[in-house]
């Protein structure tokens, strides 16, 4: 009897095998009995005719091997490595300014070339441009100041400072000796003749004109009522026709000629009393300083008035040896310090300014625009591709194109840089373009638990037709294979790790024959060592049999 079968497993050509132990039990001894010896002699009998059936069915069995089976074959061949691939720019990147503002201007639009350098952009820039002003005129300031003093000190200063000292010792010396009787009297006549002009002013002409201007005012009042009564008296004649119209008119044009007279002596006095008043306030601020003058006088100098004009004469005979002796070194030093420094802050400003020109820094494309005039934008990373582009930017720039090929692990080894690469694009079916590898990734790269390597191709024919972000099938075109032995790939079976071939055998039947296998180009398989030309394998079990039997 047969245990179990073992679980099944799948070989590469999609057969089923299955693993199977058999055991025997041993059978109980028994006695020979007549009707086994006639079955015996059944059998040998029929030897002849089981061997007359064999012979004479032997060419269907070839028939059979011929119809199941292929060729082994040898051909010159060319290894191609199948990919999928996406186009995408060489060079790619994401514009943004440095600091953060509004967009003042946008110069490019979607698909737009620009050269290298070129001014994208503009940000605003008021608030740096006045700071650069400021600057600059901290500079020219700077360089003045060394300038004058590398030139050292004019003959016309030290005359002035050479002055200055004297006033000082004078001023000086006076105080030092104190206050003379002449002095407080000449104070004090001073002060007389304020208190005088003073009293003039409270009562002298200015006040006599104010009075009369009064009493023009008034006269001109009297003789104004008069007038408007007058007027007012024939307008009612002429309601009654007592009087013309011509009359009327001559007594209005007199009322309005004392109506401006009247108006120009209030304006008149008005004027008079501000001159008086200010008159008055400005002589009184005199009679208070040379009171105040006088006083002092009369006390004396206090020492603290002293100690100042001491400092004063201090100050200028310093002022004067520093002209005298020229300027010194380490201020030439500094000043020169102070220069580079101003140098300094107005290229920052300079930077800056520039700074808020955004260019491009290589020639290309627009490809993506992602802001507009009067936009708020900040500096952002710049990115590879779309996805990853942020509001921040302003605009995304790409130069050329190349194809970003996906490999798998099993085929990396028969890619190589410069190797020919046929580029099929699922927009241009039809066509096929021209590549070369450029580089490939020396890492890998794992999607959906499938180890990929990529590799970046270069687009020889067809820059003009293809776009970024277009699919692509590409055939890497590898070595050459001369006379190279092949079957095709459903010939392949796996036997418990071991990789072969079914084989007729004498009888015709599939055996299991292990092999070597090279490169897969297409349908088929190099066979490296097992087989030769013109052996024979099966791609189609016999009718009834199953793999599991065979290579059991």
């Amino acid at each position: 009897m047969l245990t179990d079968p073992k679980p099944e497993t799948e070989s590469p050509n999609g057969l089923v095998k299955h693993d199977f132990q058999p055991t025997v039990a041993k059978p109980p001894r028994r006695r020979p009995k007549w009707w086994a010896i006639a079955l015996l002699a059944l059998g040998i009998l029929a030897v002849p005719m089981v061997w007359h059936r064999v012979y004479h069915r032997k060419p269907n069995s070839l028939q059979m091997v011929e119809a199941l089976t292929v060729p082994v074959e040898a051909k010159d061949l060319t290894v191609i490595v199948r990919a999928s691939g996406v186009v995408q720019p060489v060079r790619r990147v994401n514009l943004s300014p440095k600091t953060q503002g509004r967009l003042a201007q946008l110069y490019v639009e979607q698909g737009d070339r620009v050269e290298a350098g070129q001014i994208i952009a503009r940000m605003e820039s008021n608030e740096l441009e006045a700071q650069r002003l400021q600057a600059q005129a901290r500079l020219e300031r700077a360089q003045a100041n060394l300038a004058k003093l590398r030139q050292g000190s004019r003959p016309e200063a030290i005359a002035s400072a050479r002055a200055r000292l004297e006033r000082t010792l004078a001023r000086l010396a006076e105080l030092q000796a104190g206050t003379r009787q002449e002095e407080i009297a000449v104070a004090s006549a001073r002060l007389r003749e304020a208190e005088i002009r003073l009293f003039d002013a409270r009562s002298g002409s200015l006040q006599n004109e104010i009075d009369q201007a009064q009493s023009r005012i008034q006269a001109n009042l009297a003789e104004l009522e008069l007038a408007q009564g007058r007027v007012q008296r024939y307008e009612e004649l002429k309601s009654q026709g007592a009087v013309s119209e011509d009359t009327l008119d001559g007594y209005r044009r007199d009322q309005r000629r004392l109506e401006a007279l009247q108006d120009e002596a209030k304006q008149r006095l008005a004027q008079l009393q501000e001159n008086r008043r200010s008159q008055i306030e400005r002589l009184e601020a005199t009679v208070e300083q040379e009171r105040q003058n006088l006083r002092q006088l009369q006390n004396g100098t206090r020492p603290e008035v002293i100690r100042q004009a001491e400092s004063d004469v201090t100050e200028a005979r310093s002022q004067l040896d520093e002209l005298e002796n020229g300027t010194r070194p380490e201020d030439i030093a500094a000043a020169e310090a102070d220069v580079r420094e101003a140098e300094s802050q107005l290229r920052y400003y300079q930077v800056l300014l520039e700074d808020t020109n955004i260019r491009a820094p290589f020639a290309g494309i627009i490809t993506q625009r992602y802001a507009i005039e009067g936009a708020f934008v900040t500096p952002a990373t710049s990115a590879s591709d779309a996805t990853s582009a942020t509001s921040t930017s302003i605009v995304a720039l790409a130069k050329d194109l190349e194809v970003l090929a996906k490999i798998p692990e099993t085929d990396i080894v028969q890619i190589e840089p410069l190797q020919r690469v046929e580029i099929i694009a699922d927009a241009y079916p039809d066509q096929v373009f021209e590549g070369q590898v450029h580089l490939i990734a020396p890492e890998a790269i794992k999607e959906r638990d499938v180890t990929l390597f990529q590799a970046r191709i270069d687009i020889r024919t067809g820059q003009d037709v293809l776009q970024s972000g277009m699919n692509v099938n590409l055939r890497f075109v590898g070595r050459q294979l001369n006379q190279a032995v092949v079957v095709p790939t459903v010939a392949i079976i796996t036997n418990r790790g071991n990789t072969g071939v079914l084989i007729p055998n004498q009888e015709g039947q599939p055996e299991f024959k292990p092999v070597t296998i090279g490169s897969q180009i297409g349908n088929e398989i190099q066979i490296l060592e097992g087989i030769t030309t013109g052996d024979r394998v099966f791609i189609e079990l016999p009718p009834g049999q199953k793999l599991e039997d065979i290579i059991q």
